[in-house]
């Protein structure tokens, strides 16, 4: 099935070679896989699958540079990515994506959310972003032990962006007092970060669907399946009927024939009667001739030496 689709798929392609420019197509194929690998990366930030992530990066930054590639639809997508990148980076101090060695990911990253004002359309939830991004840069820098990093992260944001003057003040007292557990790192977590910015994901792919080549993909993928799984209950209907059948003939036993059907000999009327036993008195006479012939048929030598004896009897 999966083959038959393919094919079906190359032949439709082949007829349409000679009646569009291959560039155009290239064009609209590598923004798909673009829109693709866009996806992906958000799915791999929401996962927190760091290293699925950034091989995605990699991916989406080669196809970026595409000459066939409309980067004008896919620049607001390419910054998106860029302020991800920082922000899945944001507790490794070591980590520069700007040219001043000074500025740590998150510092980084608010300077890409600054740019992506227009791209959100809730302005409560970009604001509430940007506090999230001040303090959890400071937050950071406490929790590794670098308090001089934390307070020059405070100047850093003062002379760059506006923020909350309270949340300012608030800042510098736990930086100086070195105070990490303080509700309002608390209460601006990097967690609360993580979950704020899925959200902002969430209302931009509703806004902005990159998911044809998805929909597509997964339309292919439950066709095979259903393929496979009709296919693998066909094979098992089949061995069950098979074991069944061996079963049933093992589980048959030959009947035992109560009545023979085969006759030894021919029946006749006289095979019926019962033998039957005629006593009559013999006369003197008969029983010594009875006797007589049993003498005769037992011995003739006993016979001869009777008749030798009765003649000596005569005799004398």
């Amino acid at each position: 099935m999966e083959c038959e689709l393919k094919q079906d798929l190359a032949s439709e392609a082949s007829s349409t070679d000679n009646s569009v420019s291959f560039p155009d197509v290239t064009a609209v194929a590598s923004g798909w896989m673009l829109d693709f690998m866009f996806v992906s990366l958000c799915r791999s930030f929401k996962e927190g699958n760091f290293d699925a992530f950034n091989e995605t990066l990699s991916v989406f930054e080669a196809l970026f540079q595409s000459k066939y590639l409309t980067a004008a639809g896919h620049d607001e997508k390419s910054l998106i990515c860029a302020f991800l990148a920082r922000v899945m980076h944001g507790k490794q101090l070591d980590v520069l994506f700007e040219k001043d060695e000074r500025v740590m990911p998150l510092m980084s990253a608010a300077v890409v959310w600054s740019s992506l004002e227009n791209a959100v359309e809730d302005e409560g939830l970009f604001k509430e972003i940007t506090g999230l991004l001040f303090v959890q840069a400071v937050a950071v820098c406490l929790e590794k032990g670098q308090r001089s990093s934390a307070s020059s992260v405070l100047k850093w944001f003062e002379k760059r962006h506006t923020y909350p003057r309270n949340l300012g003040i608030k800042l510098s007292t736990i930086v100086t007092k070195t105070d990490t557990y303080h509700p309002v790192l608390m209460s601006f977590s990097f967690k609360r970060l993580l979950e704020t910015i899925n959200s902002f994901l969430d209302n931009y792919l509703k806004k902005n669907p990159c998911d044809f080549l998805i929909k597509t993909a997964t339309g292919f993928v439950q066709s095979s399946q259903n393929v496979m799984d009709s296919e693998s209950v066909e094979s098992q209907d089949s061995t069950v009927s098979e074991k069944q059948s061996e079963t049933t003939q093992k589980n048959k036993k030959t009947k035992r024939k109560l009545l023979s059907t085969k006759l030894t000999e021919a029946w006749s009327p006289d095979t019926t009667k019962k033998p039957c036993v005629s006593l009559r008195r013999l006369s003197r006479s008969e029983v010594c001739h009875l006797t007589a012939r049993k003498s005769l048929e037992t011995s003739p030598q006993q016979n001869s030496e009777k008749c030798t004896e009765k003649k000596t009897r005569k005799a004398s």
